[in-house]
């Protein structure tokens, strides 16, 4: 059955404006996505082969160029267009924070600092630079490293605080293997940026952890 088929309650667009986006299904909100099939496969069918090739949203939309693009409807022009969506999707994440909510609303910013680290294949350190009234001055990631660690110095944690006036720190990074649980190397370097901090009067108010699925607060676990 093609997609005009359908009864327009069942089309994607039609459920989505009466029924908001929380009703539609992965395979509905990927075909609005993709908005037509290819050849003798309508739109939903084409929505449903690829979840089933890829597996999941997630792993459609963290695939590489190459990956993406050798799938039958797909090509390079949906590949910038979902480049383009899931920047902005960030941006908008990164925008809310800078309005206040860094400290305010924290599963936002597990929200955000999940959607920036999760799906990178090395650890990344990164960093929220606060103002006095905690409020997003700058995030960036700071340091890389390979498959399973990376090198923080707290040298240059204290200088780059310093540049850009910073009263408070958050702090988060990602382990690749998936598993967020943080490690005592995790705790001794949090220590450390803490102790080298506090000789500027420079405040570290969470160190987040990002798995696959899960983020850890060192806050919530008492250790800041």
């Amino acid at each position: 059955m093609g997609i005009k088929s359908l009864p327009n309650a069942l089309l994607p667009r039609e459920k989505l404006r009466h029924h908001g986006p929380n009703a539609l299904t992965d395979a509905e909100l990927l075909a609005i996505f993709l908005r037509t099939g290819t050849q003798g496969v309508n739109v939903l069918q084409l929505a449903d082969q690829l979840l089933g090739e890829f597996g999941s949203l997630r792993r459609l939309f963290s695939a590489s160029e190459q990956e993406f693009c050798r799938h039958k409807g797909l090509g390079l022009a949906k590949y910038v267009q979902l480049q383009a969506c899931l920047e902005m999707s960030q941006r908008y994440l990164a925008e809310t924070l800078k309005r206040g909510e860094a400290l305010t609303s924290p599963q936002q910013t597990k929200l955000y600092l999940s959607s920036v680290l999760r799906d990178r294949q090395r650890e990344a350190f990164y960093i929220l630079f606060l103002d006095n009234q905690h409020r997003v001055i700058r995030s960036e990631v700071m340091f890389e490293g390979t498959i399973d660690s990376a090198s923080v110095y707290p040298r240059e944690v204290v200088k780059r605080s310093l540049e850009l006036n910073a009263a408070a720190l958050i702090l988060a990074h990602n382990h690749p293997s998936g598993i967020a649980e943080p490690s005592q190397s995790d705790r001794r370097i949090t220590r450390r940026l803490i102790d080298a901090l506090a000789l500027v009067e420079i405040r570290i108010l969470d160190h987040f952890v990002v798995g696959d699925g899960e983020v850890i607060s060192f806050a919530e676990r008492g250790w800041i």
